[in-house]
């Protein structure tokens, strides 16, 4: 198949199946009379599951990681799980940090609320704290630890 096929069979776009191929996610297809790129169903398959590890959030190293995984008899299934433990304990740090972030914000616009009046941008309390440096790592809005 082309590289338009394949790229439809797996919702994939063109220049994202170049890119794997030229970063060693895919091996470099056979070329047809023309230059054009020829693909066949390991391909496929290949980058469907490239395409899963993608849609789970794993980074590029540990996605090359488990397609190494796939092709070698060798390796126990155990390490496809530590991969994904690996990944999901950086998805719970992620999720800390956005968890600060979002209180932080829910501090800003607490503030905002209270102290704002409408008046001109440069003029507003909040923005000028903003401005302030940190005193011991501390927001200056809200006044938790900024992440």
């Amino acid at each position: 198949m082309k590289i338009g096929e394949l790229a439809r069979r797996t919702r994939t776009n063109a220049p994202t199946i170049r890119y794997y191929e030229e970063i060693g996610l895919l091996p470099v297809p056979a070329r047809r009379d023309g230059g054009q790129r020829s693909y066949g169903d390991s391909d496929n398959r290949r980058l469907t599951f490239i395409r899963q590890c993608r849609a789970f959030g794993f980074p590029i190293e540990q996605v090359r990681s488990l397609v190494a995984l796939t092709e070698d008899q060798d390796r126990s299934c155990t390490e496809a799980r530590s991969i994904a433990l690996v990944h999901l304990e950086a998805v719970r740090e992620k999720l800390a940090q956005l968890k600060g972030l979002e209180r932080n914000l829910a501090d800003f616009i607490k503030r905002c609320d209270a102290i704002c009046f409408g008046g001109p941008g440069p003029e507003c309390v909040i923005l000028k704290d903003m401005a302030e440096p940190m005193a011991d790592g501390k927001c200056s809005v809200g006044g938790r630890k900024c992440r």
